[in-house]
């Protein structure tokens, strides 16, 4: 990964490169300490105005991921979110319209395009989450509302009734889009998140294990929905993202040999076996 390391990540290292060179790991960690504040801020300011975050993605093998994880428990920190064992479960209900446009633009590499899906964590029904994710090249940007039970049952399966004068403005565009294209769920993508996070750079690193897929949309809140694995047995997926900058010991954390970036979408990988 150090030769071979996206461009993108590199540029984006803060000024704590040049400083961990000359002085260690602890200082440069220190150097975060004293100066990290005033990238902080503005980094949080160039994100509210743009709102797009850096994501690079990356096979590894389970040997690659344990390495990394010794590495990053020490310089990060975990996911408040996360149960005893680090991870947490996620599911999502991905949407597409009746050409299959979200698909064919992945495939064809759009930019930019939008994604709809409805995430839920750990199978729980109590965080019922809409997003829409649009990807700019290798920018991504994330908006999300949350939804009740019975808006869900709305929007996802057009089962009952809700008032939709008040749902929120997200949920309100993604219904007109099933109006107007007929937009539907097209598979459920399950997986087992571990993340890591740290403030500086508002960076997350995650590694996400299991990654399988379900035609069957109708049975989102089922447990053990998803079966059909879409990586060969021993493979995950590393995620890494961030603003504005990428510190640099994190750079060096995750620096492993052979380990390349890739295009990945968990979408159209697990959605190409439906079609």
């Amino acid at each position: 990964m150090e030769n071979r390391m996206s461009h993108g990540m590199a540029h984006e290292r803060n000024h704590a490169i040049d400083y961990e060179r000359s002085h260690g790991m602890d200082h440069a960690i220190d150097y975060e300490r004293n100066h990290g504040m005033d990238h902080e801020t503005d980094n949080k300011r160039r994100r509210e105005e743009s709102g797009y975050r850096h994501e690079f993605k990356y096979l590894c093998t389970n040997a690659q991921l344990e390495m990394l994880r010794v590495r990053l428990q020490g310089i990060m920190s975990r996911d408040a979110h996360a149960g005893a064992d680090g991870r947490y479960g996620i599911k999502s209900l991905y949407f597409d319209d009746c050409n299959e446009r979200c698909f064919y633009e992945n495939e064809n590499g759009v930019n930019p395009r939008e994604k709809y899906r409805i995430r839920i964590y750990n199978n729980s029904k109590e965080r019922i989450s809409l997003e829409c994710k649009r990807k700019d090249k290798d920018k991504v940007k994330k908006t999300s509302c949350l939804l009740t039970q019975e808006q869900f049952n709305y929007i996802a399966y057009s089962r009952g009734e809700t008032d939709t004068g008040r749902l929120p403005e997200l949920a309100k565009k993604l219904l007109l889009l099933k109006k107007s294209s007929r937009m539907e769920p097209k598979v459920i993508v399950g997986y087992e998140r571990t993340p890591y996070i740290c403030r500086y750079g508002n960076v997350r690193v995650t590694f996400d294990c299991g990654i399988s897929s379900s035609g069957q949309v109708e049975d989102f809140f089922q447990e053990n929905t998803c079966r059909r694995q879409i990586l060969p047995t021993g493979m995950q997926l590393l995620e890494v993202k961030y603003d504005q900058y990428l510190p640099d010991y994190i750079y060096h954390a995750l620096s492993l040999p052979n380990l390349e970036r890739i295009t990945f979408s968990k979408y159209y990988l697990c959605r190409k076996y439906y079609i």
